[in-house]
């Protein structure tokens, strides 16, 4: 009997529709049913948060267009950070690669965890621990006292989904992608059936959509950070489009399926958006939709009474498990692109013999999400994951340059439309962007920063590692 093929290298096993699923289900998360609210209550006007929710996804749609001319010239599994590589060379490239680790995704997960945790809790009570235990905190620097067993019944759930994902995604990359197909074909239909249901049956007003521009800030300093904040907010729940490119050496016909899953991916998620914010404003007038934190269960109560907010439990737990999924499954593969350029942990770039996957990778990855679950840090997190993502969407369109000119020899099947201007009008917005973040959210930023610096040890222990060994050869 003929003994199995033990695999060394990752399977090219998703198919352009997996991919694109993989793109929309990983942006579609818990952002679209928490940052409605806090938005309307920053801007005080329906016309502006519409237009930031269109800019925002157009704005990300030339993060998307920047990075498919790139994901179109490389496959290799480790996406952004075999850019960086390319472009800047190993500095910038181990700093993105310990950020997504240390952070962007693994910290994303855990906030996404917590969400379906919480949704789910609707349905099910929690038990507590005693109390002695929910009063044990932990002191850290910069960021105070951490209470890791308070509410430890959601935050069980939350570690539980993860440990579970993790296992899907680690028994092999066609299950977990055929997995993400599914989960995000019912997510987006539930959220497009609440917004007809909320359109048909809602009784409400589109004079909603207009308030005449009433805004909250007078002044244009004020004006212009509270619009910076709307947008953060935004592009948290438009964030993680770029997980295809982590997986790009496991998609079929790599060179044209990334661009255009990246590209119809991304539309299908704005349209996604902007409708069901104009459904939510239909039902809740702007001012009393700043007032509903969970804004889609407060506008199908309009409607159902109760029993709407059991049907928005049921979409945010669809919704927050498929991104989940789609986080877990991409970013495992960039500390595994990491470990095969001898940057990090050997180990980490380990593929199971059986299934292969980057299994060790995916552990390693699962470990920390449940560790930053534990911390409960939940109410920062995204302005600083977003704070440090945007640094690496700047770098990565100004890339595009840099490749441009190291490396004009290489085939494009696809180019960035309206080079040199797009890219560069994405750069420009980026760094106001960023600035804005620093001026008017500095705590946050600066921990987003510290985290991505937080990686710098390690990366002059393994440079000198790597030197060491080649003098020794």
């Amino acid at each position: 009997m003929n003994e199995p093929t033990k695999k060394t290298e990752l399977i090219r096993g998703l198919t352009l529709t997996a991919a694109m699923m993989l793109v929309a289900g990983s942006m579609i998360g818990s952002g679209i049913f928490r940052k409605p609210a806090t938005m309307a209550g920053q801007l005080g006007s329906a016309e502006l948060l519409i237009f930031v929710w269109i800019a925002a996804g157009l704005i990300t749609l030339i993060a998307v267009l920047v990075n498919a001319e790139i994901a179109g010239m490389i496959d290799a599994t480790g996406g952004q950070y075999i850019y960086f590589r390319k472009m800047y060379g190993d500095f910038t490239a181990y700093l993105y690669g310990w950020s997504i680790l240390s952070v962007i995704q693994t910290g994303s997960q855990a906030a996404i965890a917590f969400a379906f945790a919480e949704y789910l809790g609707y349905f099910i009570k929690y038990s507590q621990l005693p109390k002695d235990w929910l009063n044990f905190a932990v002191y850290m620097p910069l960021v105070g006292n951490i209470y890791p067993f308070v509410d430890f019944g959601t935050k069980a759930i939350a570690i539980t989904v993860i440990a579970f994902l993790t296992g899907i995604n680690y028994v092999g990359v066609i299950f977990g992608g055929s997995v993400q197909t599914v989960v995000t074909f019912v997510k987006i239909a539930a959220i497009l059936l609440i917004t007809f249901l909320l359109l048909l049956l809602g009784n409400g007003s589109f004079s909603n959509l207009y308030t005449g521009t009433n805004l909250i800030q007078n002044s244009t300093a004020g004006f212009i950070s509270m619009l910076g904040l709307a947008f953060a907010g935004a592009f948290w729940a438009y964030d993680a489009w770029n997980n295809i490119t982590f997986v790009s050496g496991e998609v079929k016909n790599a060179n044209r399926n990334v661009p255009l899953a990246l590209f119809y991916g991304t539309l299908i998620v704005i349209a996604v958006y902007v409708l069901i914010n104009i459904a939510f404003l239909y039902v809740l007038p702007i001012n009393e939709m700043a007032k509903s934190p969970l804004v889609a269960a407060t506008a199908a109560e309009k409607i159902f009474g109760t029993s709407g907010a059991s049907l928005i439990s049921i979409a945010v737990i669809i919704s927050t498990f498929g991104a989940l999924n789609g986080s877990i499954l991409s970013t495992a593969r960039v500390p595994f692109a990491m470990a095969r350029a001898n940057l990090f942990f050997t180990r980490l770039g380990n593929v199971h013999p059986k299934f292969g996957t980057p299994y060790t990778a995916l552990l390693v990855q699962g470990v920390w999400s449940c560790v930053l679950v534990l911390s409960g840090s939940f109410d920062m997190i995204t302005d600083y994951v977003i704070f440090a993502s945007w640094l690496f969407y700047m770098l990565g369109a100004l890339g595009v340059f840099v490749l441009r000119k190291k490396m004009p020899e290489v085939p494009r099947p696809y180019k960035v439309w309206g080079y040199p201007f797009t890219p560069a009008i994405f750069v420009v917005f980026a760094f106001l962007f960023l600035v804005n973040s620093i001026v008017s959210n500095t705590q946050n930023a600066m921990m987003g920063l510290i985290l991505v610096l937080s990686g710098l040890p390690f990366y002059f222990f393994w440079k000198y590692k790597v030197n060491k060994n080649q003098e020794a050869n």
